[in-house]
């Protein structure tokens, strides 16, 4: 037994003799086939019991770029032999070099189940078309999750990126209701839509189910109301996860907009404090990083991988959708975290204040020039596109940040359209100075 059916409606207490069987499997698998944790551990075996994980050393995105390359194609934490690959995927190198992920026919199948859970809660289910708008093109966010929303039992559209009046027309004509893509894709769709469809406005298309994933942004209530008025359709969070580790494993539900971790059967989550590493209690309101153990794969097993992830827990028990997993929000990412005097502040939060404005697009960029320390934090923001700069707006932007932040923001006002409409993932923290 290694996936069950409803895994993510059973408490953690009625789950806990399947996660302990499942790492027993699993620590020995990779005890005997991981050169990599082999070598991470010092030769010393991983304990048994499931509670003890902590003594073990992390580890991270960094000793994985390292590993590729020594042992290309897929590094030596690679436990399967190699016939065994079912599928290869890329990251997409956003945060740095791209990786090259491994999956058996076994992985492929767990993870498509996983994430099915995550398309389902979000509202997705048979009799619903759903096209799905994401690269195609090696990234996991293209195969694999089309693969997770085909299982939730819907009608999936295989478009991908690209050829956008194509797209437009194809939801016109075949009665589509959802798509599937990041936050930021259906802003391309809109300019499209202004340049080339004289008349047709975003909510005439008859979408009413949004599932987003990949980028920041759904969290923001502005971002939902003006989303809403925008297009008619209901945005829910819906594709949350880690390409190392799954796909997707997290989903808002109906009645929570914080995700909700849906893999506690073949997965294993802890919370640390990203600066010392100590472990924090996975309890409501705790802040941390999230570091995740594979209780089941194959392939590229990974034990104590630290995402990079900043989380906060929201919640514990069970929620009105009857998913047991805790409930969280992700505050960002630690490699994009600035810290502004102290302060150490998301995109996620420069977010939140640029769509409480109605004069702004909601598109922005941090622009960094010079290394650290900063003393303010250079933004860049976006006019909307039916506005003008009125000479105050920069100011009560700033102000808005220092109320919102308390850190000191210098904003400059670009015209609408100057920042380019991505398919793909959003970078919004540029470092220049690298």
């Amino acid at each position: 037994m290694t996936l069950l059916d409803d895994g993510h409606r059973i408490s953690l207490a009625a789950l806990a003799s399947h996660r302990q069987a499942a790492w027993d499997r699993q620590r020995q698998y990779v005890w005997q086939n991981s050169p990599f944790y082999q070598r991470v551990w010092q030769g010393r075996e991983p304990p048994r019991a499931l509670e003890d994980l902590p003594e073990l050393p992390f580890s991270d995105k960094a000793g994985l770029r390292l590993s590729q390359p020594a042992h290309p194609p897929f590094g030596d934490y690679l436990a399967a032999p190699r016939h065994a690959v079912s599928r290869l995927h890329r990251t997409s190198g956003t945060t740095g070099q791209a990786m090259n992920l491994a999956l058996s026919a076994s992985d492929c199948r767990i993870t498509e189940t996983v994430g099915a859970r995550a398309q389902a809660l979000a509202g997705l289910g048979p009799g619903m078309t759903v096209v799905h708008c994401l690269n195609y093109q090696m990234w996991m966010g293209g195969l694999t999750d089309h693969m997770t929303l085909e299982r939730t039992g819907a009608t999936v559209v295989p478009f991908g990126v690209g050829s956008t009046e194509l797209l437009i027309n194809t939801i016109l004509e075949t009665q589509i209701t959802a798509m599937s893509c990041t936050p930021s894709y259906p802003a391309v769709l809109e300019q499209v839509l202004r340049e080339r469809f004289s008349g047709l406005l975003p909510r005439d298309l008859g979408l009413t189910l949004g599932l987003f994933g990949g980028e920041p942004g759904v969290d923001d209530p502005a971002f939902r109301a003006r989303f809403q008025e925008t297009w008619g359709m209901q945005p829910r969070n819906a594709n949350y996860g880690v390409s190392d580790v799954f796909c997707n494993f997290a989903a808002e539900c109906p009645h929570d907009t914080a995700l909700h971790f849906l893999a506690h059967d073949v997965l294993h989550a802890e919370l640390i404090d990203p600066d010392t590493a100590e472990p924090k209690p996975l309890a409501a309101g705790h802040e941390g990083e999230l570091v995740l153990t594979h209780l089941v794969r194959d392939c590229q097993p990974l034990v104590r991988f630290r995402t990079g992830d900043i989380i906060r827990i929201e919640a514990t028990e069970p929620c009105q959708c009857d998913s047991t997993g805790f409930r969280f929000r992700v505050v960002g990412r630690s490699d994009d975290m600035v810290v502004v005097r102290g302060l150490n502040l998301f995109p996620t939060m420069v977010a939140a204040v640029v769509a409480s404005f109605d004069a702004l697009s909601g598109d922005y960029r941090i622009i960094l020039d010079t290394p650290p320390p900063y003393d303010y934090l250079p933004v860049e923001v976006e006019l909307a596109s039916d506005q003008q700069d009125d000479d105050s707006l920069a100011q009560r932007l700033e102000a808005a940040f220092k109320k919102a932040l308390g850190a000191t923001v210098r904003a400059t006002l670009r015209p609408h359209g100057a920042f380019p409409r991505t398919e793909g993932k959003t970078k919004r923290v540029i470092r220049r100075h690298q």
